[in-house]
């Protein structure tokens, strides 16, 4: 409420404050509010002076954001120009990171602008080998070879059907076959052998011919025992050049490991031209690598980034004795080997009661008797029987027998091997040596296959 008494004279309305201090020019009180009129500003207030200075700092701040913006602007047109013009440091993909990841850190080359910095991630270029594997698995082969496991108990001896698994690869075709290669210890010791194809058929493999001396041995299924399903399903591999490996170069391995089936491993080539000694006294140079070659992968595809074959993979050195060393025997080493063996013909098993017999007695020279009596390895003709092929072609007690039919024969098991294919009648080439004057000299000759001998 106001004072009656207390009157604005120069409007005449009361007021409030102290009437000893009013605007002479308005009648208004210095601080005080005119009943019914709108609060006054006068010029100079604190409030003025508050908004203006908001204002301006606004405005400053407006410019600022303008030229640093055309200065970034400006930085980015030429950091990119520097960048197309850069050479390249090697290959990376700057993909965006989806709200679902974590988020990564970029690099300094090559980055997108319009990709926010918190979603440029770096990920590092991948080797896809799915297509080189689509391509050659058709040409990889699982082998199963069947045979005799002979244990002997208290002097007697015990037989049973026993099986071991490998891998081969179909190298060639004629009209009548499929040709696969492998090692020759993979096949060694089968009566009879079976070959599965990617399709998971089945169907009975013959020994075209072995090469012990450097494990290597050639199949064949004939096309008559398979289906028409098959033999579209089948691809023949093609073979590379191992003479132009690297240290380093990425290598991929397939092959029935343990049994179970085809299967794929990766690696590089750890080391070229190892020089091994096998356990039945062979000594090749051999591929290193990384990529795991287990039991079963002997025999299978050491495979290049192009999908040639490069190596047999052989599981004969090592083993599971070390881990990260597999060995493959190079390719090219054995190509002149390889297709020597596949030129040769089918062999087919003849009837026990028909096979035909050298006509000799035999003792194995084992790696450990030649180093003690300084004689060949090889098969040692400790008797010539009367009347049979081997008297006729002209062999003699004491000679060594080293190959038959152009495969090496290094022990009497696999001559034994390579018997039950030929009948009686049948010519075969047989090479051996013979000491003339203190030195072994090699001579083949041919002989005509007679009944097996009746011992004296």
């Amino acid at each position: 409420m106001y004072d009656n008494n207390n009157i604005n004279p120069g409007s005449g309305q009361p007021y409030y404050g102290n009437p000893q201090n009013f605007d002479p020019r308005t009648g208004v009180p210095l601080g005080a509010v005119p009943a019914g009129n709108a609060p006054v500003n006068p010029a100079g207030s604190r409030k003025t002076g508050t908004f203006g200075k908001i204002m301006m700092a606004i405005c400053l701040g407006l410019l600022f954001g303008l030229f640093a913006g055309l200065g970034f602007y400006t930085v980015n047109l030429v950091t990119r120009g520097q960048s197309a013009s850069a050479p390249s440091y090697g290959e990376a993909a700057v993909q965006p990171q989806t709200s679902q990841g974590s988020t990564g850190l970029g690099t300094y080359m090559g980055l997108d602008p319009d990709i926010p910095t918190e979603f440029r991630v770096l990920t590092t270029e991948e080797t896809d080998i799915t297509e080189v594997v689509a391509d050659v698995m058709p040409s990889m082969v699982s082998i199963t070879e069947y045979y005799k496991l002979s244990t002997t108990f208290w002097g007697q001896t015990y037989t049973q059907d026993s099986e071991a698994s490998g891998s081969g690869i179909i190298i060639g075709e004629t009209d009548d076959e499929y040709i696969i290669v492998t090692n020759n210890h993979v096949i060694s010791d089968a009566d009879d052998m079976a070959v599965t194809f990617i399709d998971g058929s089945e169907a009975t493999a013959y020994l075209k011919g072995i090469e012990p001396s450097m494990d290597i041995a050639v199949i064949s299924v004939l096309k008559s025992d398979l289906d028409d399903s098959t033999i579209s399903a089948i691809n023949v591999a093609e073979l590379g050049d191992s003479d132009g490996l690297v240290l380093g170069q990425n290598v991929i391995a397939i092959g029935n490991a343990l049994g179970y089936g085809q299967s794929v491993t990766t690696g590089i080539v750890s080391a070229l031209n190892r020089e091994i000694t096998t356990s039945d006294g062979n000594t090749g140079t051999y591929i290193q690598t990384d990529a795991a070659i287990n039991p079963g992968n002997s025999g299978g595809a050491l495979l290049n980034m192009a999908g040639q074959v490069i190596g047999i993979n052989s599981n004969k050195m090592g083993g599971s004795a070390v881990e990260g060393m597999g060995y493959a025997i190079p390719i090219t080493s054995v190509k002149e080997v390889i297709v020597d063996l596949m030129g040769r013909d089918t062999l087919i098993e003849v009837d026990e009661d028909n096979m035909g017999y050298i006509g000799i007695y035999m003792q194995e020279v084992t790696p450990e008797i030649s180093a003690y009596y300084n004689i060949p390895q090889g098969i040692y003709v400790s008797e010539v029987a009367e009347g049979g092929g081997a008297e006729a072609a002209g062999l003699k007690k004491g000679d060594i027998i080293t190959g038959f039919q152009g495969s090496a024969v290094t022990s009497n098991d696999s001559l034994k091997k390579l018997m039950k294919y030929y009948a009686v009648g049948d010519e075969v080439e047989v090479t051996f040596l013979r000491n003339e004057d203190g030195e072994y000299v090699e001579h083949t000759v041919d002989l005509i296959l007679g009944e097996k001998p009746v011992r004296r």
